[in-house]
């Protein structure tokens, strides 16, 4: 799961060490356009449904934040 988040994360912004990288959204790594498309591409890949009441920051702000998630959505 790791592995397909990081791949996708790296579609949106080639050249981050997305694995040393533990602030996403703090940091100013992913603009809206960015986390909108990450929530497509992790909808579209792990077959989950990413709801308003899902796009809080903290569940954005890192890898694992992002792995939490969707594992707690059934991915």
């Amino acid at each position: 799961m790791r592995k397909s988040i990081l791949e996708i994360l790296d579609e949106i912004r080639p050249g981050v060490d997305w694995e040393a990288e533990t602030a996403i959204i703090d940091d100013g790594l992913l603009d809206s356009f960015d986390i909108i498309s990450l929530v497509g591409e992790l909808e579209g890949e792990f077959g989950v449904k990413i709801g308003l009441e899902h796009l809080e920051p903290e569940n954005f702000n890192s890898l694992d934040a992002i792995v939490s998630l969707l594992e707690k959505l059934g991915a």
